[in-house]
């Protein structure tokens, strides 16, 4: 087995791939228009010694918000395998050699949409993204309320919408940091229309893009960056009455929605979407915004993670009284005796803790994480409270 790059000649071989894995049919046209945008350096594949390509994944160069900073991080995308190569290895080959490039492109973190969770899970992703969603029956809207300002159906440019879902989605951890070309490739290229709201300056606080079909409203995106954002953007829901009868629309998980609503029991589905991994783990505490605290403070943790060596081993983690923090590899004589740690965890755990929202008491009671109870109190004092969220596919 033979990992490498595609070529523009792999373009046909990897559609076939993935019209087969995921049972679909490119349109003519559409395959054009992604011939001419095919990267094959984002493609990878596993080949057999003719040439054949086996089984391919996408890695794609994306960035994401974590504790309100950007963070590289490489998107795992369009994983598919021919049957007769499967069970050979061929994406657990793949994955464990785009962890490395990943590390040399300076991406500390992954995210996947899996197709199976504890596929995943074996290589060391840690589910961290779930949302929710409701279906509302028109009977449940809440009552129109006063809101200054104004919503209206806007074009689709990226101008004025853009810096509306920045605002928001540095709130969370997981949202994508969307550039000009994938408001225009992933957002803009579906049917719906956009409604904007802005307060009583002209200034825009909250939009959504939403579509009506048989008498259903869909809302695939709501951002509201203020309470009267959330009050006009309902009411512009509210306008649509005589059209809808229900409403379904997909928030994050801390959304408090049903509480506001006169009658609270609509449906709610918790769903849980896509897994993060940690690729290089020294890397990311030296950029992650960690709470302020005692200067000099630190602790060992023994971290293991199978698939990436550098990230497996016996660490030291010192704190700044800013946030800052550093964790270096410990060898030799630093290594204490008993070779005994402050804390111990796999690389999902860690994952769960800086990436998801799973706080470190919490994971120590189920027996994820284990260490000295001042450690973990330390850690939970650390690590910033931040809901996860993600509006995009890919």
């Amino acid at each position: 087995m033979i990992i490498r790059q595609l070529t523009t000649e792999h373009f046909d071989e990897r559609i076939a791939l993935s019209e087969f894995a995921f049972q679909y049919q490119m349109p003519p046209e559409r395959r054009e228009q992604e011939r001419e945008r095919f990267r094959p350096e984002e493609c990878w594949g596993a080949f057999d010694e003719s040439g054949r390509l086996l089984s391919g994944l996408y890695l794609l160069p994306l960035e994401a918000w974590v504790q309100g900073r950007k963070l590289r991080m490489g998107g795992v995308a369009g994983v598919a395998t021919w049957p007769e190569a499967r069970r050979h290895g061929c994406v657990k080959q793949l994955l464990i050699h785009t962890l490395g490039i990943m590390r040399e492109q300076g991406q500390t973190i992954s995210m996947l949409a899996p197709f199976s969770f504890p596929f995943y899970r074996k290589f060391g992703w840690e589910m961290t993204v779930t949302r929710k969603q409701y279906e509302i029956e028109k009977s449940h809207f809440p009552k129109r309320a006063e809101a200054s300002g104004t919503v209206e159906r806007v074009a689709k440019d990226t101008a004025i919408v853009a810096p509306v879902y920045a605002r928001y989605a540095s709130r969370y951890t997981g949202p994508l940091v969307r550039d000009e070309e994938w408001w225009d490739r992933r957002r803009w290229n579906k049917p719906g229309l956009v409604a904007l709201y802005r307060n009583g300056n002209g200034e825009a606080e909250g939009y959504i893009c939403y579509r009506v079909e048989n008498r259903i409203m869909t809302v695939e995106e709501w951002v509201e960056l203020s309470d009267e954002a959330r009050r006009a953007l309902w009411n512009f829901v509210l306008n649509h009455d005589s059209m809808i009868d229900k409403m379904t629309v997909t928030m994050p998980i801390d959304d408090e929605l049903p509480f506001l609503l006169p009658e609270p029991r609509i449906k709610q589905e918790l769903k849980a979407y896509f897994m993060s991994r940690i690729v290089d783990a020294p890397a990311l505490v030296g950029l992650y915004p960690f709470q302020e605290g005692p200067d000099g403070e630190r602790l060992t943790l023994r971290l293991s993670d199978a698939e990436a060596p550098w990230n497996d081993g016996l660490f030291e983690v010192v704190f700044g009284s800013g946030g800052e923090a550093v964790m270096k590899r410990l060898a030799g004589s630093e290594v204490p005796e008993a070779d005994q740690a402050d804390a111990s965890c796999d690389i999902q755990t860690l994952a769960a803790m800086l990436l998801g929202d799973r706080r470190p008491s919490w994971l120590a009671s189920v027996g994820r994480l284990s260490g000295r109870e001042e450690t973990i109190a330390a850690l939970d004092r650390r690590i910033p409270v931040r809901s996860t969220y993600l509006m995009d596919f890919f």
